[in-house]
């Protein structure tokens, strides 16, 4: 059926879409490959040298440690954070909770803020003279009233920070979860007689797997990509001794402070291969859960 309109009318539509992707995205993508082979030297020279970036960044220490810090923020974001998401996700669904709404937003509300606020927020309450000493000062005689958080506990001090933003927002994803649990193998569970603990492993757990793979995933992905919250927290820089250095973090000295922006390409492609192998790794974990 004829509808009238030329042949070549639907690439009219495509090609804005078609011609912001080749510039924003696919050559940016293309040439960080080209430049990741290359040691630079300024803005305008540089000379290739293959794989020789990738080579130094086995055996950089600060890299690796870099790496580590990273692994154990995302390990705070899986295993405290998400947990935490899921207990008030369960809890703002049972419905005896009075004023389910009000308590739903109050721990959204903190993922509207602005991640740079959010640091600034717990870099004055951790300061020596912050809130937290003065606090804990007032409650134990003995406490040291200009105690360093900051220079103590910089990794857990940037996962409280974390907890503190993006709890709220993972109990969102939970909550819409839970509300789709079958009430009827619930019921029947209740009627065979299984307990709360039985019913959430064998009913509420496998109804919410697909949700929770994707929450783990993002999870991991957001805390790969961290840098804002580190990087104004820890007052642009990675801490004392880099204990609070992270990938992405490292990637943006190496580039825009050293102008080493070769190496910053290598060490952005190993990211996104990492992150890669994360989401493949969710999606053969989804789809064994599917199968069973």
């Amino acid at each position: 059926m004829n509808s009238g309109y030329p042949k070549w009318a639907p690439y009219v539509f495509v090609t804005p879409f078609v011609a912001v992707f080749a510039v924003f995205m696919a050559y940016p993508m293309l040439y960080s490959v080209v430049l990741s082979l290359q040691q630079t030297f300024g803005p305008k020279r540089s000379q290739f040298v293959f794989l020789d970036n990738f080579s130094y960044l086995l055996t950089d220490p600060l890299f690796w440690k870099a790496m580590w810090n990273t692994f154990v923020f995302a390990a705070g974001s899986v295993f405290i954070q998400l947990p935490l998401s899921l207990g008030l996700a369960m809890l703002l669904n049972h419905p005896k909770v009075r004023g389910r709404i009000f308590f739903r937003l109050i721990f959204f509300a903190p993922a509207l803020v602005g991640t740079v606020f959010i640091a600034i927020m717990f870099g004055l309450m951790f300061s020596r003279d912050g809130l937290i000493n003065f606090t804990f000062h007032g409650l134990f005689a003995g406490f040291d009233p200009e105690f360093p958080w900051l220079e103590r506990f910089v990794m857990g001090s940037l996962i409280l920070a974390a907890l503190w933003q993006f709890v709220g927002f993972n109990m969102i994803y939970f909550l819409a979860a839970l509300q789709n649990v079958s009430k009827d193998l619930t019921e029947a569970a209740m009627v065979d007689g299984a307990g709360p603990w039985p019913r959430f492993l064998n009913v509420t757990i496998p109804a919410i797997r697909p949700v929770a793979s994707f929450v783990v995933l993002l999870s991991l992905i957001g805390s790969f990509q961290l840098f804002e919250l580190a990087w104004v927290l820890l007052n642009n820089s990675g801490g004392p001794n880099d204990q609070g250095l992270t990938v992405v973090m490292y990637l943006y000295q190496s580039g825009f402070i050293n102008g080493k922006l070769g190496y910053a390409s290598a060490i952005g492609w190993v990211l996104a291969v990492l992150l890669m192998c994360f989401a493949l790794i969710q999606h053969r974990v989804g789809r064994a859960g599917e199968e069973s």
